[in-house]
């Protein structure tokens, strides 16, 4: 259960990076972390399961949380430069309370996320990983070419705060996609 609330709200805030990523131009592709279902089979010795769609090939590795806390990348792609935006970008929106750590997958759809927090029981979600790998994420991040066409900031450890967009403060006009109607 708590692997789908991890994953499911990932997903939710790459749903809205995607929203403000696409009204970027020459941002291109967007990383989509898929839906993990849980399924009830009553009949099982193991009554619960999860479920997602077949990626289709083998995971590579794109971010992941050693052993002992550190965050690493595993080569400068692409998508691995745009999974370390999202990174950045929910770290900025969440006020330094959420980072989404691991990410692996297949091209575009990624999968196996795991998250570390500041905020205990925060929407159901407990950390899967070490929470210092917030403070040390804000202190080794290098922000990217993708970083800085979606204009975020250059991260200070934050003092955690409640939530908001990252677009918050922005020399553009432009809005976050959650306040347009």
């Amino acid at each position: 259960l708590q692997e789908c609330k991890i994953q499911n709200s990932s997903r939710e805030y790459c749903k809205i990076f995607a929203a403000e990523a696409r009204a970027v131009p020459d941002f291109g592709a967007v990383p989509e972390i898929i839906p993990l279902y849980l399924i009830y089979r009553p009949a099982n010795n193991i009554p619960y399961a999860t479920m997602e769609e077949d990626l289709g090939g083998p995971c590579e590795q794109y971010c992941v949380t050693e052993r002992d806390g550190s965050l690493v990348t595993r080569h400068t792609s692409e998508i691995v430069l745009k999974c370390c935006t999202f990174q950045h970008w929910v770290y900025q929106w969440t006020n330094g309370n959420i980072l989404v750590t691991d990410m692996e997958g297949v091209g575009w759809k990624i999968t196996n996320v795991r998250i570390a927090t500041n905020l205990k029981g925060y929407q159901g979600l407990k950390e899967s990983c070490f929470p210092s790998v917030l403070e040390q994420f804000a202190a080794t991040h290098r922000c990217n070419h993708y970083c800085s066409i979606l204009g975020l900031k250059t991260l200070e450890p934050a003092k955690p705060k409640g939530c908001k967009s990252p677009s918050v403060g922005r020399k553009s006009a432009q809005s976050s996609p959650q306040l347009q109607k």
